[in-house]
């Protein structure tokens, strides 16, 4: 080959593998949202996540997207709350999308059969949302989670139980790894925190349309505190015909998540709603780190009220991605994994770091939870007073009305 010619081959060589290193670079890098969007899901809860989501994507890409200018692209998949659905998308997502990871996940049903199938493809999986203790006992290695465990939650409200001294206490849980984790975890810490009060538990079908028979049985056997362990339509399902029934707010009633943060809470339940008790894991009043106050700033000039922490999360864990990506310097999930797990990373609350811990505490990192009662029919959220766990109190229970 005379040089004349193999000059021109090096050339051509030089020139491909600019035009594919160019290519590269201006490829966007895909992160999966795979969340309810339909019933029986929580849609309205999948709603707030793809909204948090969405704002961490523009607000990477405003600043210039990762690995040197590539864009962050959101590929939105609808889990409808079902494993069957859930699984489905996630093969979507890692096999057709070729996602780097996907977040979003908030029903513990479908994150326990996503999870097997996240394993399978070797892409990390995130439960912005999702609790049963076993999704992260399982310690597998392409599961995160950035939410509390149902252990640590029933935790605390058996503490609350003990200080107010209630005697008599019932669950209803709907039959799902939520609900039923719930009743498992209430009835073995009954035991272990030697909680001096009777307990009662009815698991009923999430299909449910009327739920006023197990209503009345739980009123029959008069309980002092009713907890609603429904999640969805389901919780105020049991908000409203717990009412009607005239079981609450004669027994105060404890919800197990943070439903009654949202908007939409007052407007569907009214003066049903008053005097509940429920979890959350934000605040208005809580101070939060530069990247949560930016994102709870843009959230209220774009929604016109306050973000809630489906929300907050979903924004927080598409950032975690974006800096493990820009920490490991490449688009490759196992580079990825590696920095996840070595990197401490800015959330929306603090630093999230992902340890490999004993029993649930693997690549798991958690939120505050405080327990917030509404005293007045459309208190805003903002206004409502936290009445436990004692190192976030911001004002005392109030018994309701008999």
């Amino acid at each position: 080959m005379n040089r004349r010619l193999w000059t021109c081959v090096v050339l051509v060589v030089l020139a491909t593998a600019g035009l594919a290193g160019a290519a590269w670079a201006q490829k966007p890098i895909k992160i999966g949202v795979l969340t309810p969007l339909s019933p029986p899901g929580d849609a309205i809860a999948g709603q707030f996540i793809v909204r948090g989501a969405k704002i961490a994507v523009e607000d990477i890409n405003a600043r210039g997207g990762v690995l040197g200018g590539r864009k962050i692209e959101a590929v939105i998949e609808d889990d409808g709350g079902t494993p069957e659905k859930g699984v489905a998308g996630l093969r979507k997502l890692a096999s057709q999308d070729q996602a780097v990871a996907v977040v979003g996940q908030f029903h513990s049903s479908v994150m326990t059969a996503v999870q097997q199938v996240a394993e399978q493809f070797k892409v990390p999986v995130f439960a912005t949302q999702a609790s049963a203790r076993e999704i992260t006992e399982r310690h597998l290695n392409y599961t995160f989670r950035t939410h509390v465990i149902d252990a640590d939650r029933v935790t605390i409200w058996n503490r609350w139980i003990k200080e107010r001294g209630f005697k008599r206490v019932a669950l209803i849980s709907e039959n799902t790894d939520y609900g039923v984790g719930l009743v498992e975890e209430t009835k073995k810490q009954f035991k272990t925190m030697d909680v001096k009060a009777e307990l009662k538990t009815v698991i009923f079908d999430r299909t449910a349309v009327d739920l006023t028979p197990q209503l009345l049985e739980i009123k029959n056997w008069k309980p002092d505190l009713f907890i609603n362990g429904g999640i969805g339509t389901p919780v105020y399902l049991i908000l409203k015909q717990a009412y009607d029934v005239g079981l609450s707010p004669a027994a105060p009633m404890l919800i197990s998540y943070d439903a009654p943060v949202r908007p939409e809470y007052w407007k569907t339940v009214a003066e049903k709603g008053n005097y509940v008790t429920f979890f959350a894991y934000y605040h208005p009043t809580m101070k939060l780190p530069p990247r949560g106050d930016a994102f709870r700033k843009r959230y209220m000039a774009e929604f016109k009220e306050e973000p809630v922490y489906a929300a907050l999360n979903a924004y927080a864990q598409v950032e975690v991605i974006a800096d493990a990506l820009t920490m490991a310097k490449s688009d490759r999930i196992d580079d990825l994994v590696k920095a996840l797990l070595a990197g401490k990373f800015e959330g929306w609350n603090g630093t999230i770091t992902f340890p490999r811990g004993e029993g649930p505490y693997w690549q798991h990192w958690s939120p505050p939870m405080l327990m917030i009662q509404y005293t007045k029919v459309e208190q805003p959220f903002g206004e409502a007073k936290i009445v436990a766990p004692a190192e976030f109190k911001t004002g005392d229970w109030v018994s309701p009305p008999k």
